[in-house]
């Protein structure tokens, strides 16, 4: 095939991961119901995220009372427990999210002092 001498040579694009694109997180909060604990989780992690991630996060809550079957697939033991799936490596935190500064360095947005 010939080249079109009017037209300039487009560059390749280059590949790039979700974690370097946008620093990008996403996370999943396994909660009970609406439990206290569970409640209190929901509340805790969006307000961390707004603070701290604002614009750069997905964050899915999962309530295995509707999906116990996700249980399984997640190896969840406890309840509530957020997992971080992006960027890697996965983290897990369980509790109600209540300790902020635990959290962050949890998830690796803080490095612990």
């Amino acid at each position: 095939m010939k080249s079109n001498p009017t037209r300039p040579a487009q560059p390749k694009a280059k590949r790039t991961s979700l974690k370097v694109v946008a620093g990008h997180y996403i996370l999943k909060l396994y909660v009970a119901g609406h439990s206290p604990k569970s409640a209190n989780a929901i509340v805790n992690i969006k307000k961390i995220c707004e603070e701290n991630l604002q614009g750069r996060y997905e964050l899915d809550v999962i309530d295995l009372y509707q999906q116990p079957q996700l249980a399984q697939g997640e190896q969840i033991i406890a309840i509530p427990t957020l997992i971080r799936k992006l960027p890697l490596p996965l983290r897990r935190i369980i509790g109600d999210l209540s300790n902020t500064e635990r959290v962050l360095v949890g998830l690796d947005i803080r490095k612990q002092a």
